[in-house]
């Protein structure tokens, strides 16, 4: 029967111009066997769809985060740092997300750059905010007797904790880079006995860890441990893109040394089976690499620790702009997230 000529509704007005669009787009829709995405079984029959408007709280680091996605620590003291932490902000308090922030370093001395910084008033008290310094910068404050500054840093930042990025290649390749006088390992450990109540987070700067640096750290009563793996922005590369031709030439394969976020999963998860009762730190942040939400869901459902998964350029790239561009990209990795968690399971 024709329901319209009867007089009944169309109950789907839309279907006419979706058969259209669905025989049209036919042959640039189909997926070579090749290309499917090996990591996954995809289980069709088992759930219904999930609820949209439902985010389920999960505790990180002693705070409830809604999505398990770590805004990994980017800029700090530019002119375009102030836009860009304070969109980011926006987007932790309304997706229940946690921040890292860009290098600290030029509040130590002066509050000429605090605005940039000062977003807890945006965050809202409940999102988990670190502060971030380089471990250069704390051997100075550790040799001359001044961490002091890192309490007061905290104070006015209002952050939670804090991040020490270690970046011995980065600093080696950058032409006005620091040099190391004591293994970090030393630098970190003399923190954590000044400042003995600091969550603190430990993090590379994009080429990740290897296991005995993995398996120090592990045994220490971290906060949690920040991949930064390679696969992301790789700092080394970045400060040899600055540098002159030659050296750029010479020095490029040290950019190419480094572990995936993947490959550091499994070590993780080996060491914690072979430290046992050893291991101290039970969080880790997932990062570098991370391009989307199926990688952040495959990681952390992979790995054998409370985790998240961290993202910076392609969250850098939305909050550069206008609020809403950044609030659309990450409603729909959060909505992504959602359904890789329904209906996809790790092979």
């Amino acid at each position: 029967m024709d329901t319209q000529k009867a007089g009944l509704p169309d109950d789907d007005p839309t279907a006419a111009e979706r058969k259209k669009d669905h025989i049209e787009l036919a042959f640039q829709s189909q997926i070579a066997a090749a290309t499917l995405d090996p990591r996954f079984y995809y289980e069709p029959i088992i759930a219904a769809h999930p609820e949209e408007n439902t985010d389920d709280g999960f505790s990180f680091l002693g705070k409830t985060m809604r999505l398990p996605l770590w805004v990994s620590s980017m800029t700090g003291g530019t002119e375009k740092a102030q836009r860009i932490n304070h969109n980011l902000a926006r987007a932790c308090r309304e997706f229940g997300m946690g921040m890292g922030l860009g290098s600290c370093r030029p509040l130590l001395y002066s509050d000429e750059r605090l605005s940039d910084f000062a977003i807890r008033e945006l965050m809202g008290p409940d999102q988990l905010l670190f502060a971030n310094l380089g471990i250069a910068q704390l051997e100075l404050l550790v040799e001359e007797g001044e961490l002091w500054r890192v309490s007061i840093m905290l104070k006015k930042l209002d952050a939670d904790g804090l991040i020490i990025h270690v970046n011995p290649l980065q600093e080696w390749l950058q032409p006005e880079g620091d040099r190391f006088r004591h293994a970090p390992l030393v630098t970190i450990k003399a923190v954590m006995n000044s400042l003995p109540e600091l969550p603190i987070i430990v993090k590379e700067v994009g080429q990740g860890m290897g296991k005995e640096s993995l398996r120090a750290l592990l045994q220490l009563p971290l906060a949690a441990i920040d991949f930064a793996a390679s696969g992301g922005t790789n700092f080394a590369k970045l400060e040899l893109l600055r540098s002159d031709p030659l050296k750029h030439h010479v020095f490029e394969p040290l950019a190419k040394v480094g572990h995936s976020a993947d490959e550091m999963v499994e070590m993780v998860n080996d060491l914690k089976q072979e430290l046992g009762p050893q291991v101290k730190c039970e969080h880790i942040i997932i990062s570098g690499g991370v391009q989307n939400f199926l990688d952040g869901y495959y990681l952390t459902e992979k790995i054998q620790f409370k985790s998240i998964y961290g993202q910076a350029s392609a969250l850098l790239k939305y909050a550069q702009e206008d609020y809403e561009q950044l609030q659309t990209y990450v409603q729909a990795q959060a909505r992504g997230l959602k359904v890789a968690k329904t209906f996809l399971r790790l092979k």
